[in-house]
């Protein structure tokens, strides 16, 4: 069984007194309802940015538009440039969120950018520390999107509780 994933990273982040926004391209906003399912997320969710198209990971969260160009929109870089970006885009106040957490990636049916259906990078921005994490998905289209919204939402918690925000590849 697995366990609410969202309900324990809103509880982490309330108690922590953090927040969180938002940047989704293959999850098209699942990872944001998820987070706004559960009660109190209003607390510590400021938003989400659908960034869908490729152009709008540049207009709305500041991606580099040579690295799309060159490199397309499923990339770990592309993931990590949009979790920092989304962090400004919803700053409230002039404060930008604590954490930032992106996906992108190839939910299929077909390939997108010479990557393969199921290939997904997360991006997590927690600070000035930065990190892209690569998944390797399978399943059809809707579970591979379920399952980046799940380990999405387990991975920010896990780099909470673990303390080591200590960003390697």
């Amino acid at each position: 069984m697995q366990t609410d994933a969202a309900a324990a990273l809103v509880a982490l982040l309330t108690s922590r007194q953090l927040t969180i926004a938002v940047a989704e391209s293959l999850t098209g906003g699942l990872l944001v309802a998820e987070l706004v399912r559960i009660p109190g997320a209003s607390a510590v969710v400021l938003g989400g940015v659908v960034a869908y198209r490729t152009a709008l990971k540049h207009t709305l969260l500041g991606v580099d538009d040579e690295l799309l160009a060159g490199e397309g929109a499923v990339h770990p870089e592309v993931a990590r440039q949009m979790a920092t970006g989304v962090r400004a885009a919803l700053a409230v106040d002039g404060r930008a969120a604590d954490v930032g957490l992106a996906t992108t990636g190839v939910a299929g049916p077909d390939e997108q950018d010479g990557r393969p259906v199921g290939t997904v990078f997360l991006g997590i921005a927690i600070g000035d520390k930065v990190r892209a994490i690569p998944l390797h998905l399978t399943g059809d289209r809707a579970q591979i999107r379920a399952q980046a919204v799940y380990r999405a939402l387990e991975a920010v918690c896990q780099l909470m509780e673990s303390g080591k925000l200590e960003f390697t590849e």
